[in-house]
């Protein structure tokens, strides 16, 4: 499908639930930049913007993107109204097609899934290339099907953190891998409704 095709699907998703009003930060951000020193962050796929303003609240510089225009447009009005909007500049993409300019001390990508054909890899690996030395890549998938997820495919295959490293294809002699395991949570859906799911997480550190 089009690029276009992906940017009405998305921003039908988000068109069709109410914007949120004090979205959460994801629990593997929090946990993960515990004691690290603010600078600029990046946020692939910002969605309600949770992980965004809670890196601004934390003193991080942060660019959050996203393809869906509703969902960038929401996260500058909640940033505006913070009075976060000197720490978060907000930008629409298509990451397979453009990616934001500049180097970053952290870049999270979290449930950076879609149902498109998309080379995910190539676009973890460009973001890789945007980390200053010593910056931090997290990237944060799916393990287990939500019951309230728009894939439920019963042979659904989830890559573990080591099948997302390999198919990022780095030189371990500049990047290495900090953390590569599947830990589990409660996650809270629509109306309240819990599960317990699994977590693939992967941080990915430049060193030179």
């Amino acid at each position: 499908m089009s690029t276009t095709d992906m940017t009405t699907f998305w921003d039908g998703v988000y068109a069709a639930r109410p914007a949120a009003t004090d979205p959460r930060p994801n629990d593997r951000l929090t946990e993960t930049i515990a004691g690290l020193l603010p600078g600029n962050a990046l946020d692939l796929g910002c969605g309600d913007g949770g992980d965004a303003l809670w890196l601004a609240r934390q003193g991080w510089h942060v660019t959050a993107v996203d393809i869906s225009a509703v969902a960038v447009e929401r996260l500058a009005a909640l940033a505006r109204s913070s009075g976060l909007d000197d720490r978060i500049v907000t930008e629409r993409h298509a990451l397979h097609e453009s990616f934001p300019q500049g180097e970053f001390d952290l870049i999270c990508a979290h449930y950076l899934h879609t149902p498109f054909d998309v080379d995910r890899a190539a676009v973890l690996r460009t973001a890789a290339h945007a980390l200053r030395p010593g910056g931090r890549l997290l990237v944060v998938d799916h393990g287990s099907t939500m019951p309230w997820s728009w894939n439920q495919d019963p042979d659904a295959h989830y890559p573990s953190p080591q099948e997302i490293a390999a198919g990022i294809g780095l030189d371990p002699a500049a990047w290495t891998v900090e953390r590569a395991d599947t830990p589990r949570r409660i996650a809270t859906g629509p109306g309240g409704r819990t599960a317990e799911v699994i977590d693939h997480v992967l941080l990915i550190r430049r060193t030179a």
